[in-house]
């Protein structure tokens, strides 16, 4: 349990796959990690054994958020989310999606949050063709890093 590198994604999941192990994936930033993501991910890992999160890397999290952004750096925000008891892996990855590395995890369940449609989840093809589900897991209405940010700035 902690963070996998990339460069040991590879074995450390065909491992757990041979121990019969039904693994899930979720990805986000995770800034400011609030109620939200972790009923999220709590959620998440009720749908298999080992809950791997996808952790959008600082730079990463630039391309998509802009140059203010992330407020925590990774590994702070990698910290934190390995604090959840739910949180089996944390994968720090550079891209903008997450879809190499999905490929490569193959998760039996893929999770994202409600503000996603099946249309819009990257790796969405790639699992349900494998045999994998996909959850979506209806937000907790008032908790966005977002609001946060812009209510603190007031």
């Amino acid at each position: 349990m902690g963070i996998i590198e990339n460069s040991g994604l590879d074995s450390q999941v065909k491992q757990l796959k041979e121990m019969g192990k039904k693994i899930v994936f979720t990805n986000g930033c995770f800034d400011l990690l609030h109620k939200g993501h972790i009923n999220l991910l709590n959620k998440a890992s009720t749908y298999g054994d080992i809950l791997i999160v996808g952790l959008n890397s600082d730079i990463s999290v630039k391309m998509l958020k802009g140059q203010n952004r992330p407020i925590e750096n990774e590994k702070i925000r990698s910290k934190k989310l390995l604090e959840i008891s739910n949180v089996d892996f944390v994968i720090i990855f550079n891209s903008e999606t997450p879809k190499e590395l999905i490929i490569k995890i193959m998760p039996d369940v893929l999770v994202k949050g409600g503000d996603y449609s099946k249309d819009d989840i990257v790796g969405y093809n790639e699992v349900k063709s494998s045999g994998g589900k996909v959850k979506i897991v209806p937000l907790t209405k008032g908790f966005s890093t977002t609001a946060i940010i812009k209510s603190s700035k007031v």
